[in-house]
Parts: C-alpha cells; sequence; structure tokens
C-alpha cells in the first residue's frame, strides 16, 4: 500500500531511475550530436572551399550560421518552453536536425548553405535549452551537479569527433568532389539516433507542479518513480514566469552573469577552434593536422579535469582562474610569436586544457542561476546572448586575419576572456551550497534569494 502524502519520498531524492537513465542519455546524446553539427563544419569547408569557390565572407558567415541560429533558437525556445512544457520540444528539436542535416548534401549555393546552417543553429539552441532544462528537472539532487558536468564532456566529445571523422571521411577515393557534402550531412546519423532515443520521454515534474498542479504532478511522479515518492514536504508560492523578471531587482545580477560568462566564454572557443588551421599558421606552429588533433585531445583532457573539480572549488573561483588562467596564456602566445616551435605547441595545449576547463561550467551554473519557473527563459536567454559572441567570433576570425593578421584576431580574444573575468570578479553569486557562506561580495539580502534559487 502506498504511504500518504506526508510519508512519502520527495522525488528529488529518488535512486537513479530507468527513467533518469532514458532522459540521461536522451539528452547526452542530443548534446553529442550538438556539439559535432557545429564541429562538423570546419573541417568541410577545408574540402568546400574549392568546390564552392568560396572566398573569406563566405567561409565566415557558413562557420557562424548555426552559430547565430542558435542565438534564436535558444531564445524563442526557452519562452515557449515555460509555457507549454519540455517535452514535446525535447523529441521535435532532434527530427528537424536529423532533416536539415541531411538537406545539406543537396546543397551548391552558399547562400542557401548559409540559411540551412541558420535553421540547424536554431535546432541546436532549442536543444541546448530544452535539454539543459528536462534534466536538470528530472535528476536526483545528490548527482545533479556530477550530471550537469559531464553534459558538457558530452557536448565536447560531439565537437571532437566530428574533427576526426571530417578526415577519414575526406580519405575515402570513391567520394570526388562530394566529400564535403558526405562530412557535412554526417550528423544526421547522431540526430537519428537522438530522436530514436528520445520518443517518450515525459514532461518535467518541476514544471508540471508550476503549471498544472500538484495532482498532475503526483500522477507523473507515480508513473514514472512509483507511488513512493512524491512532492517537497513544502511547497513554495510560484512566483512571475514573466520574461521580463529577469532583469528585475531580484534576478538582474543572476542575468548579466550567465549571459556574459557564457559569452566571454564561446567567443575565443569557437572563433580558434574552428578555423585552428589558419591560427596555428599564424602562430608559426608546423604540422596544422598534427595540432588540430593535440588542441582536441587537451579539450577533452581538459573537460574531464573541469568535472573532477567543479565540487572541489567554489562557482566563482571558477569562473574566475579560468578566465584569467587562459588569457595569460593567450596573451603570451600572441606577444611572443617567435617563441620556440615546442614550447608553443605545450602553450597550445595548455591553453586548450585550460579553456576547456572553463566550459563544463556552461551547463553546470545557468541552471543555478534562475528558479523553476524561469529557468527556459533565463537558459534560453543566456545561450542566446553567448551565441552573439561565438557568431561574430567565427564569422569575423576568417575575414579579420586575411586583412589583419593573426595577432589582431587572438588580441579580440584575450580582451573577452578579461572582461569575462572581470564581469564575474564584479557580479556573480555563488551557487555551490558548501560555499555559500563566502556570500560576502552581496548584500544578505540577495545572499539569501541566489541561495533559495539554487535549491531550485
Amino acid at each position: 500500500m502506498a504511504p500518504n502524502a506526508q510519508n512519502r519520498i520527495n522525488f528529488d531524492d529518488a535512486p537513479f531511475s530507468p527513467i533518469h537513465k532514458k532522459i540521461a542519455v536522451g539528452t547526452f546524446m542530443g548534446q553529442i550530436c550538438d556539439g559535432y553539427v557545429l564541429g562538423i563544419v570546419g573541417i568541410a569547408l577545408t574540402y568546400a572551399t574549392g568546390a564552392l569557390e568560396l572566398d573569406s565572407n563566405w567561409m565566415g558567415l557558413i562557420g557562424a550560421g548555426a552559430l547565430f541560429g542558435i542565438l534564436f533558437g535558444s531564445l524563442l525556445t526557452g519562452i515557449i518552453i515555460d509555457r507549454i512544457g519540455r517535452k514535446s520540444a525535447y523529441a521535435f528539436v532532434a527530427f528537424f536536425t536529423l532533416l536539415l542535416s541531411v538537406a545539406q548534401f543537396f546543397l551548391s549555393d552558399p547562400l542557401h548553405l548559409v540559411i540551412v546552417r541558420f535553421l540547424l543553429g536554431m535546432c541546436v539552441g532549442a536543444d541546448y535549452t530544452v535539454g539543459v532544462s528536462l534534466l536538470s528537472e528530472w535528476t536526483p539532487e545528490k548527482i545533479r551537479t556530477k550530471m550537469m558536468s559531464w553534459l558538457m564532456a558530452a557536448w565536447t566529445f560531439g565537437y571532437i569527433i566530428s574533427y576526426f571523422a571530417g578526415l577519414v571521411i575526406a580519405t575515402m577515393d570513391d567520394l570526388g568532389d562530394n566529400g564535403w557534402r558526405w562530412i557535412i550531412c554526417s550528423s544526421a546519423l547522431l540526430a537519428g539516433l537522438t530522436l530514436v532515443i528520445r520518443i517518450g520521454s515525459p514532461e518535467s515534474p518541476s514544471w508540471t507542479i508550476a503549471k498544472k498542479g500538484t495532482a498532475a504532478a503526483l500522477s507523473l511522479i507515480h508513473t514514472h518513480l512509483g507511488p513512493d515518492y512524491g512532492l517537497p514536504a513544502k511547497e513554495e508560492k510560484v512566483e512571475s514566469a514573466s520574461f521580463w523578471r529577469l532583469f528585475s531587482p531580484e534576478l538582474w545580477r543572476n542575468t548579466v552573469t550567465s549571459c556574459t560568462f557564457f559569452l566571454c566564454q564561446v567567443l575565443p572557443f569557437f572563433a580558434i577552434s574552428i578555423f585552428l588551421p589558419v591560427v596555428v599558421k599564424g602562430l608559426n606552429i608546423a604540422n596544422p593536422h598534427a595540432s588540430g588533433m593535440m588542441y582536441n585531445g587537451f579539450t577533452m583532457v581538459g573537460v574531464i579535469i573541469g568535472i573532477l573539480i567543479a565540487d572541489k572549488i567554489s562557482r566563482r573561483a571558477f569562473l574566475l582562474w579560468t578566465f584569467y588562467g587562459a588569457g595569460a596564456i593567450l596573451t603570451i602566445m600572441t606577444v611572443w610569436q617567435d617563441m620556440p616551435a615546442t614550447l608553443a605547441f605545450v602553450l597550445l595545449g595548455a591553453f586548450s586544457t585550460v579553456l576547456a576547463i572553463s566550459i563544463v561550467a556552461e551547463w553546470l551554473y545557468p541552471p543555478e542561476l534562475f528558479p523553476t519557473e524561469l529557468r527556459g527563459s533565463g537558459v534560453g536567454l543566456t545561450i542566446a546572448a553567448s551565441r552573439i559572441g561565438a557568431g561574430m567570433g567565427t564569422w569575423m576570425l576568417p575575414v579579420v586575419t586575411e586583412q589583419y593578421g593573426v595577432s589582431t584576431t587572438l588580441i579580440c580574444c584575450i580582451a573577452s576572456l578579461v572582461i569575462g573575468g572581470v564581469v564575474c570578479q564584479l557580479l556573480a553569486p555563488e551557487t555551490s551550497p558548501q560555499f555559500t557562506a563566502a556570500l560576502q561580495f552581496q548584500p544578505k539580502d540577495k545572499a539569501a534569494e541566489n541561495k533559495a534559487y539554487a535549491r531550485n
């Protein structure tokens, strides 16, 4: 016989069960696919330049098309899923990613490719928003931090394997001039697998509580976890879910911090990694393919390190030392461009590692900054803002490098890292439970608010 409502275990305290596994695998596969979609364009453009007669402007636009699409996809999806729920969008984005990935094979006009990459980016942005929200709201509290940290590892894995997959596909002799087409549309395989896994995924319990009431939420929890589990013992008053509340006196610091740190991290990450052969050549590092493999290998190492230390240090410390550390390394590489090749190779690996450590916070920190009723909108706005940096960096890198040299490009990346560090030092709230006592930099009432939001 099921226990009464008062004695039911909070669903947030449930052990990892099949439904948690389904959502985790579906979200992780989505992140692998998203990373692959964004990463594969760099190696594809290397082989498409001659076939499509692309100049630096077209290369920048095609490379940045998906990144600008993410801006709109994440922003719109965040608003939508806070109103209609997470469930439908969770499957639909994988379906449309599959269709658009296949469509790339049949394109020959650069403008059409930019448009499709933009639409594909909208799907990626939508997947970022709905996947992060659904996973964070279903995952048991005791493993939530680790789970959200590993989400970035999944994205990085997809981003990295796209580089190697592209090189393998390019070596197939029978592909001829269509090699770049097979490379860029290969993301369809991962999108199809993601869609299959996500079919039948349930709605978020937290969203159901806020929008449909306790009866509907209990029914959902009992269906997927069993009658022994229920709602939190004390139900909190549901606040306004208006998008504009993100800029209210209670939340504006969180909103500015979330948008700025994400934007300032992804600008150098995408600008350098997508056009890595261009950057490596400008730094006089020999063998661009070997350098690219090393850079991507250290990126994966950095993400693993970031995951392992995410719970060991405060969120603020995590953000600050990665911003300033990556900025310092890149400054040395920019100022001392005639350094020995071996040292340049080592510093490139160190920069890749520190920058990769920093991106672990991208899926971990934003969901902690916003309450449940605004989490989709807050995360969506954060991702949208970050794509301004990623898109501009990717679009302008080949153009700026061609006209002003790689040093100017790297100086822009350094400026982004420094700005991110300064903003976080001034505004970033602490959300790690074990470090919330160190919130003296905020007024006491703001410290209490952020503790409450972290619990949501």
